[in-house]
């Protein structure tokens, strides 16, 4: 019986890991997905300031009205 019970605890246990092992899969699957959306994100924000920076040297002004006639 003592074999029996070592068996079945060490089955236990292995099926917790394998749960532990897909929730984890699982948790890092979403954080690489956020990962890309940041990273995607920040891209834009790049290339807006350098689009701001290029205006800026240029003299031209990216908030100004045109004047009216």
């Amino acid at each position: 019986m003592m074999h029996e019970d070592r068996l079945v605890e060490i089955e236990t246990r292995i099926a917790f890991q394998e749960d532990l092992l897909q929730e984890l899969n699982k948790t890092i699957y979403e954080q690489q997905k956020k990962i890309a959306r940041l990273e995607a994100i920040c891209n834009s924000l790049i290339d807006h300031v350098k689009d701001l920076s290029e205006a800026a040297a240029e003299g031209v002004a990216t908030n100004e009205r045109p004047p009216h006639y």
